[in-house]
């Protein structure tokens, strides 16, 4: 019972003092939030320019590699792969187009080898762009866009 006592009046000599710092708290919270607010609007700004500075920098990346992969002097127009045929699942062949003259080659993990030049060509490559998914984009192309009329 003694205990009891002693905590409540413990409570009651304490409880001015804490309800006096709860009290001042907020005030100075107030006072410190008025006194050193961040700048919202410089901090946008900050933000925003380095999003920029990024993005300006991926842009610049992505221009060099591009321009570096053509100071290598190659042409890419020298040989042309004409077609491929899987035989096994790691073996294959390869029809391809080096100086007007087709060449079989057969293609294995370790090795490339010729199989074949051909003097004439075999498949004609100037209309090499006539295969069925362009003749199908062109059909499609050709056509109206527009969902048809259920009546």
């Amino acid at each position: 019972m003694y205990i009891k006592t002693a905590g409540a009046s413990l409570f009651l000599l304490v409880a001015p003092v804490i309800a006096e710092e709860t009290a001042k708290a907020p005030q100075s919270a107030a006072v410190k939030a008025t006194g050193n607010a961040p700048d919202t609007m410089g901090t946008l700004l900050s933000l925003g320019a380095g999003l920029l500075a990024v993005i300006a920098i991926i842009y610049g990346c992505a221009w060099i590699i591009r321009r570096m992969n053509g100071m290598t002097g190659m042409n890419n127009n020298a040989i042309k792969v004409v077609s491929v045929m899987a035989i096994g699942s790691r073996e294959r062949i390869a029809l391809i187009e080096v100086g007007g003259q087709q060449i079989l080659l057969g293609i294995t993990p370790s090795a490339i080898r010729t199989l074949q030049v051909f003097e004439e060509p075999v498949v004609d490559t100037s209309n090499a762009n006539t295969g069925d998914f362009a003749k199908r984009l062109q059909s499609m192309i050709g056509k109206s866009w527009t969902a048809p009329n259920k009546e």
